[in-house]
C-alpha cells in the first residue's frame, strides 16, 4: 500500500509518546502499509540545534520524509506546544517537505487544558509544509499510557479506541490517495 513515516519528537527514552507510536505503527504494518519509524531524539543535537542541512543523518531523515506517501507526527506537549525537538526538525527540512503527503498528528500530555494544541501549534506548521492532507489526529492523556515492566503498552479503553479510530482514517486516506494517483499514472 503506502509508505509511511512515523516520528517520535520526544526527547525521551521511555517516551509514552514513542511507545505509543510504535504500537500504532504495528496496526498501520497489519493494514499493508510500510512503516519507517524515525525518533527525532537519536539525531545528533549538534546538527538540530546547529541548523547543519548537510550532516548526513539530518540529510537522511530529509529523504525519509520524501520517500514518505504518508506521515505520523508524534510528540508530547509542552507549554501548549509540540516540542522544541520536533520543533528544531522540521524547521530543518525543506520548506514544502510534506508536499502531496496525508499527516496524522498525535499528541500526548498531562492535561485536557492541552488538547488544543494539536489544531493551534501543530497543524498550522504542517499545513505551512504542504500537507496534502491532515487527518484530524488525536490528544491522549499521560495517565491513559502505561507501559508495563514487560514492556507491554496498555491504553485506557477510550482512547485506545480513539486511536484506533483515527489511525484508521489516516490508513483509508492513504489507501484512496494511493490509489487517486495510480489511476492517474
Amino acid at each position: 500500500m503506502a509508505i509511511v513515516l512515523s516520528v517520535s519528537g520526544s526527547p525521551s527514552s521511555t517516551s509514552r509518546t514513542a511507545r505509543l507510536l510504535r504500537d500504532l505503527d504495528d496496526r498501520l504494518r497489519d493494514q499493508g502499509h510500510e512503516v519507517t519509524s524515525l525518533e527525532v531524539r537519536t539525531l545528533p543535537a549538534d546538527a538540530l540545534l546547529g541548523a547543519q542541512f548537510g550532516h548526513p543523518e539530518i540529510v537522511a531523515a530529509t529523504k525519509l520524509f520524501e520517500q514518505a506517501d504518508g506521515v505520523v507526527i508524534g510528540t508530547p506537549v509542552y507549554k501548549a506546544a509540540y516540542s522544541g525537538l520536533l520543533k528544531s526538525l522540521l524547521d530543518l527540512l525543506p520548506q514544502y517537505a510534506l508536499t502531496g503527503k496525508t499527516v496524522l498528528p498525535l499528541a500526548t500530555g498531562g492535561s485536557l487544558a492541552h488538547v488544543l494544541a494539536i489544531d493551534y501549534a501543530l497543524r498550522p506548521v504542517l499545513s505551512s509544509m504542504g500537507a496534502a492532507h491532515i487527518v484530524p489526529g488525536w490528544f491522549t492523556l499521560d495517565k491513559d499510557i502505561s507501559v508495563g515492566h514487560d514492556g507491554e503498552l496498555t491504553v485506557a479503553p477510550g482512547s485506545a479506541e480513539a486511536l484506533a479510530e483515527v489511525t484508521d482514517r489516516f490508513s483509508a486516506a492513504l489507501g484512496a490517495r494511493t490509489a487517486l494517483l495510480a489511476a492517474a499514472e
